[in-house]
């Protein structure tokens, strides 16, 4: 039998308690992970991703970096996207958008490829993905890509559910699943709805990363005003020692994933960074 692949993706970082939270967990827990993935359009004090963030969880040992609408907040990003080997934006900007909507990887002799999708319901004007993602799969499959893992960054959980249910129905069988994950990101809150569905692992939200006391990551106090009294007010990000993770973890056997489990915890950053300087100054 062909060895299991396990693959870990982390809903969406959110500003410095989310990166330091993954890195944490990456350090201590990740285990025998074959392979990373992280949505990071948040990663940036809430807003993008610099790319002096963007080295630094490329070193912490995440493989794949997916985002969202946000991708585009913080301006350095025009410099350096098309460089940035790890990173994927939503493929269905108009074409001659700067970076990739999908990237192809190697893991363990096999190819591998990630494509990052935005909703449309509840979202910003974008081109449809329905035909966009098509034409993309059935390219990678011309050029002998035998597995595929989607990142939709959406608001509506229908569009995703209909989204993933019909790529299901379109590529896979029983015995041979070419979409081997559909990983919903955007809303910060985790679904409990994780399930193999003709062996593609997939989740309608895979939640967020970053402050536990917060409204999905954001300060209480601005949020509350903007929510009760439909005022702009800029949204600041949360700073508490708590962080919480939410992911998935997945295991792929040979051409079906087999196994969708949940990463569900809180973490104390303040201790762990703590034990980081201990341990880097010899203490």
């Amino acid at each position: 039998m062909e060895k299991q692949i396990k693959i870990l993706f982390f809903g969406d970082i959110t500003g410095r308690q989310g990166r330091l939270a993954v890195k944490s967990f990456l350090k201590s827990q990740a285990g025998d992970a074959d392979f990373v993935i992280a949505n990071i359009e948040n990663a940036s004090h809430g807003f993008g991703l610099t790319k002096k963030n963007y080295e630094d969880l490329s070193n912490s040992g995440i493989d794949c970096f997916t985002s969202g609408n946000h991708i585009w907040d913080k301006r350095d990003i025009f410099e350096y996207i098309d460089e940035a080997q790890k990173l994927v934006r939503p493929i269905n900007y108009p074409a001659g958008t700067k970076g990739a909507g999908s990237r192809v990887f190697d893991l363990k002799g096999r190819k591998f490829a990630v494509i990052n999708v935005l909703g449309r319901v509840f979202m910003p004007p974008i081109d449809s993905p329905w035909e966009v993602v098509i034409n993309e799969i059935e390219r990678l499959k011309s050029e002998g890509v035998e597995s595929i893992i989607i990142d939709f960054h959406a608001e509506a959980t229908a569009e995703k559910i209909c989204f993933a249910k019909y790529l299901a129905a379109r590529y896979n069988s029983e015995e041979n699943a070419l979409i081997k994950a559909f990983f919903g990101t955007h809303t910060h809150v985790q679904t409990a709805d994780e399930k193999i569905y003709k062996g593609m692992a997939y989740i309608t939200d895979a939640g967020f990363c970053g402050a536990e006391e917060s409204v999905i990551g954001m300060e209480f106090s601005t949020s509350f005003k903007r929510l009760s009294t439909s005022i702009p007010e800029r949204y600041e990000i949360a700073e508490t020692p708590l962080a919480q993770i939410n992911g998935v973890e997945v295991l792929i056997d040979g051409n079906l994933s087999t196994q969708i489990k949940r990463i569900n915890l809180i973490v104390d950053n303040k201790k762990n960074e703590s034990e980081d300087n201990v341990e880097n100054t010899g203490g």
